[in-house]
């Protein structure tokens, strides 16, 4: 029997996207050097076209030529060893598919080196967890379009649908698809510090029990708010610790860790010169979380904030509502920017309506805003910033004033709110006219001879400073 698709790493992810392409009606084969994981997907397989083998021979004669194998194992120096192993056996016309979460430039690289041996090869994102690979995931595929209009039934079938559409769509030239997920991920980041601080806020100013904090996700997540993240936000908070009585939430401990991917997406932002303000704050914070020690010797030296509960809890629980949905807004108004810059500046030719279309199902960013934006960028498809589309602007003037009013509340309390005022920072930025940064520019030229622009000539400026 010949199979239609390979699937290389029969983990968690691997194994659920080679099940769901079967489910298809795609035969599917599957290789992992350790036997039983490739023993318990034949156990799977039922009356599905499954194999599941160890043999890499065996795995690649059972391939329909020319072949089409993804990877799905874990980033970086992994991911080369696979490709070195497998080339000696390939043929021309083969195409190699990297689903992992690598890095764009080493996706950028073997793309490159790849074309020389005449193997096709995509860098494709996929999103949406272990149940999203079984049921349907979020797929950003990017690079050679030949070969995406090859994989394409096959990944239109298997993603995440909405209004029946399927979320996945070719995302551009060279490493387009990794660089889509990145920011994707960078977006995630600064959702979760934003849901984060939100609770912060409920707990501490607005003294809501667990059971209370549960009802308002769930609440929230009816609304314009709706998103994946809500919805699970909601389910933590209902869920009882299963060693000893009382929450989970209140026995995990406030050390948050990290892959790297927000990481990557604010140091390509700033080499962009692109601010993500809120992605930053996003990976700062979890930086600080890591900080457990140092944290607990400093509230005794410092004292624990006094935070006092004098608000009425309706009417701020509906403010934290709105200064989220303001957030959320920017927050993927700031990964969107991103895109657009890097999509000029590295030439990969993205279409941000269709990254949004494609980000509504399946993945972990997934929310009702989504389609909004997509309008937005259907309704302008040059729009660099979400804050320059009328989709947004009254509704942006109207969440304002809870924002400031919830940073303020957290300031007065001591709550940290780095994520929250960085985007409410940001808004403001973007909207004065007049930055103080010319004080910037005449302390640059003072100590550096750095040069500057006037407002009233044009052409470039030195002045000796101190003379007359």
């Amino acid at each position: 029997m010949q199979y239609d698709f390979g699937m290389i790493g029969l983990g968690v992810m691997g194994r659920n996207f080679l099940l769901n392409v079967a489910d298809h009606g795609f035969a599917a084969a599957g290789l992992d050097l350790d036997a039983d994981k490739a023993a318990s997907l034949n156990q799977s397989a039922e009356h599905r076209k499954v194999l599941g083998t160890t043999d890499q021979a065996e795995f690649l004669a059972a391939l329909r030529q020319p072949r089409t194998i993804m990877l799905l194992v874990p980033a970086g120096k992994v991911v080369d060893s696979v490709i070195d192993g497998l080339l000696p056996h390939l043929s021309p016309g083969d195409l190699l598919i990297d689903g992992g979460n690598s890095f764009y430039e080493d996706t950028a690289r073997r793309a490159a080196y790849l074309q020389t041996k005449n193997i096709q090869f995509l860098g494709v994102g996929v999103s949406g967890g272990e149940e999203g690979a079984r049921r349907g995931p979020s797929i950003m595929p990017g690079g050679d379009h030949a070969a995406w209009e090859r994989i394409q039934p096959i990944l239109e079938a298997v993603a995440a649908k909405v209004d029946d559409d399927p979320c996945v769509a070719y995302m551009g030239k060279g490493p387009a698809g990794h660089y889509v997920k990145m920011v994707h991920n960078g977006i995630e980041y600064g959702l979760m510090q934003l849901i984060a601080e939100a609770y912060d806020l409920l707990k501490q100013v607005g003294g809501l029990s667990n059971q209370a904090i549960h009802q308002v996700f769930s609440e929230w997540n009816k609304g314009p708010l709706q998103s994946f993240l809500i919805e699970i936000t909601a389910e933590i908070f209902a869920q009882p610790d299963d060693q000893k009585s009382g929450d989970l939430i209140d026995v995990i401990l406030d050390k948050a860790k990290q892959k790297g991917t927000g990481k990557w997406t604010s140091q390509s932002a700033m080499d962009l010169g692109v601010p993500v303000p809120t992605i930053d704050a996003a990976v700062t914070m979890r930086g600080l979380s890591a900080l457990w020690s140092f944290r607990q010797e400093a509230a005794k030296d410092y004292g624990d904030n006094a935070v006092e509960k004098t608000v009425t809890t309706a009417a701020f629980v509906a403010q934290v509502e709105q200064a989220l949905l303001f957030a959320f807004i920017l927050t993927y108004a700031q990964g969107l920017h991103l895109l657009a810059v890097a999509g000029k500046e590295m030439d990969l030719d993205l279409r941000l309506a269709d990254t949004a279309k494609i980000w509504r199902g399946g993945c972990i960013i997934r929310a009702e805003l989504l389609e909004d934006i997509r309008q937005a960028y259907v309704a302008a498809p040059d729009l660099e910033n979400l804050l320059g589309s009328a989709v947004f602007r009254g509704r942006l003037k109207t969440l304002l004033p809870s924002v400031k009013a919830v940073v303020v509340k957290g300031v007065e309390n001591g709550i940290p709110l780095l994520a929250l005022a960085s985007t409410l920072h940001y808004f403001e930025a973007l909207r004065t006219a007049t930055l103080p940064l010319n004080l910037v520019q005449a302390q640059r030229d003072f100590f550096g001879a750095h040069t500057y622009e006037r407002l009233d000539a044009t052409g470039v400026f030195h002045t000796s400073w101190g003379q007359e």
